[in-house]
């Protein structure tokens, strides 16, 4: 029996882009600096944090369409499947955003390189390994 899926909200992102269309497309590379605020119940979750440098965000892009199966990258002309791209018009539009961490004061963490809206719901966060999440080809 499908029981469906809960995603609990941890927090909210802060960042200076107020509309899809004001945000980078990619945001590695822009030195605008963005605010992860986790809600007090979910502080003590940044323990031992401190010491990465880099974290993956992962967001809800509830301004994003979720009926789409068929996109047009940017710079092409012909649609492919959604799956095949990084669009944020998916079934579920998880954002997924690898930041520089500026700096960390109790539930708020200040980075670099996201692309997210204000407002954006805040789903996780994990520590970028390079080990791990890097492949040389």
């Amino acid at each position: 029996m499908d029981q469906g899926m809960v995603l609990h909200q941890i927090g909210t992102i802060r960042s200076m882009y107020r509309t899809r269309t004001e945000a980078p497309r990619q945001g590695i590379g822009t030195d605008a600096v963005s605010e992860l605020e986790l809600f007090s119940a979910y502080t003590e979750g940044l323990e031992g944090i401190d010491v990465y440098r880099y974290l993956l965000v992962l967001w809800w892009a509830d301004q994003a369409e979720r009926n789409l199966l068929r996109v047009v990258p940017p710079g092409e002309t012909i649609a492919r499947g959604v799956f095949s791209t990084r669009s944020p018009a998916r079934p579920n539009p998880i954002g997924l955003s690898l930041v520089r961490v500026v700096n960390r004061t109790c539930n708020r963490i200040r980075v670099q390189w996201l692309e997210a809206v204000d407002g954006t719901p805040l789903i996780d966060l994990k520590p970028y390994s390079p080990g791990l999440d890097c492949v040389e080809e």
